[in-house]
C-alpha cells in the first residue's frame, strides 16, 4: 500500500516560466520544499535564492531526472511551456520514475487527452480556466468564482441590495433563489459564518453557494 502524501512534501517544479515562476513564488511563500528543474541557465540562475532548490537539466531524458533525485518525490508539477513534445516526454518520465501525484500543465483539451493517457494525475488548463474565471467576475458583483466538477460553485460577491436590513431567513434564498449565503464579512470585522438570524446590509461582502446557474442569476440581481 502506497504511504499517504504529506500536505507539506516537496514538491519538484519542472519549467520556471511564467507558469512555473507563478507556481514556484506561490509554493514559496507556502513554506514548501521546492525542487526547481529548468534547461534554461539563466532561469535557474534567477532563482536561486527565491526556492529551496534549484538545478539545470533536460528533464526530457529520463536519466536525468534520476540524477537530480526525481524519484524521491511524491508531487511533481510539469510546468513546460508551449513545447507539446517537451512536455509529454517529461510527464512519461516521472510516470516511469512512479511519482504518486504528477501535475501537467496542458495548453490544448487533445494536449490534456495525452497527457492523461500517458498517466498524470492531475491535468491543468491555466489560461482556459483564467479566462473562463474573469468572464465571470466581469459581472461587477463578483469578487472570487470556485468551480467544482458537479456544477456546484462557491463564489464571494458584494451583497446584492434586494436582500439587504433582512435576515436570511427572512429573505428565504435557498427557496427564492436556490442558493446558500455560507459566510459573511461586514466592513471592518473579521469574516463569519452565516446562520438564519444573521442580517445581510448592502456594503457586506458574501459567501454564497448552490448550483452555477442559480448563482450566476442571484449575482446578477439589480441593485
Amino acid at each position: 500500500m502506497a504511504s499517504p502524501i504529506h500536505n507539506d512534501a516537496p514538491v519538484l517544479l519542472i519549467g520556471l516560466g511564467r507558469f512555473g515562476s507563478a507556481a514556484a513564488t506561490e509554493l514559496d511563500l507556502l513554506g514548501r520544499e521546492v525542487l526547481a528543474v529548468d534547461r534554461d541557465a539563466t532561469r535557474v540562475q534567477e532563482w536561486a535564492d527565491r526556492v529551496t532548490h534549484t538545478v539545470q537539466a533536460d528533464a526530457t531524458q529520463v536519466d536525468a531526472l534520476r540524477q537530480i533525485g526525481a524519484d524521491d518525490f511524491q508531487i511533481a508539477i510539469v510546468a513546460v511551456g508551449s513545447s507539446i513534445e517537451a512536455s509529454v516526454l517529461v510527464t512519461a518520465n516521472l510516470v516511469e520514475l512512479g511519482i504518486p501525484q504528477v501535475w501537467a500543465k496542458a495548453i490544448s483539451p487533445a494536449h490534456g487527452r495525452i497527457l492523461e493517457r500517458i498517466g498524470a494525475h492531475h491535468v491543468i488548463y491555466p489560461e482556459a480556466e483564467a479566462g473562463s474565471r474573469i468572464a465571470r467576475l466581469v459581472s461587477g458583483r463578483m469578487l472570487d468564482f470556485i468551480q467544482f466538477d458537479d456544477d456546484f460553485v462557491l463564489v464571494k460577491m458584494f451583497a446584492p441590495k434586494a436582500i439587504s436590513d433582512r435576515t436570511l431567513a427572512q429573505s428565504d434564498l435557498r427557496g427564492v433563489h436556490g442558493v446558500t449565503v455560507v459566510g459573511i464579512k461586514e466592513p471592518g470585522k473579521p469574516f463569519t459564518y452565516a446562520g438564519s438570524s444573521t442580517i445581510v446590509e448592502h456594503e457586506d461582502i458574501i459567501v454564497v453557494s448552490g448550483g452555477e446557474a442559480d448563482v450566476q442569476r442571484f449575482a446578477s440581481l439589480d441593485d
